[in-house]
């Protein structure tokens, strides 16, 4: 991150994103993060998300509800999200890496990112 000074506290939000592949929300990372640093503010864990995710090293989705998710993987990847369950799983699609390819070579775009969601039923939903 430029031009900011490590804090324990980012670094133990940060861990505990990496360590899960849930997507989970900003109260599931409060509750979480609690545990190893106990007087931590719900706003602390909010405005240390919102930092990290301005610096690139995580990522913020946002679906259109009330609360967003957030994602330790900061690389271009793709999501799928459950109707039912609301699970948010992690979909490695190499061919949309060509896709990007293909804006750039379009128009001469300089490309920076680009997001790709799918909705629907997850497998364990999609059995009921």
């Amino acid at each position: 991150m430029k031009n900011r000074r490590k804090s324990r506290q980012r670094e133990v939000i940060l861990k505990v994103l990496r360590n899960t592949d849930s997507h989970p929300t900003a109260d599931w990372v409060y509750e979480q993060v609690k545990k190893e640093v106990p007087n931590i503010s719900l706003g602390t864990v909010y405005r240390n998300l919102r930092l990290l995710t301005e610096a690139g090293e995580i990522m913020e989705l946002e679906f259109g509800s009330t609360y967003s998710r957030f994602d330790g993987r900061a690389e271009n990847h793709y999501h799928f999200r459950c109707d039912v369950c609301g699970r948010v799983f992690d979909l490695d699609m190499p061919v949309m890496e060509e896709l990007e390819d293909r804006a750039r070579q379009a128009g001469g775009f300089e490309v920076s990112r680009h997001r790709l969601e799918f909705y629907g039923r997850c497998p364990d939903c999609a059995g009921d």
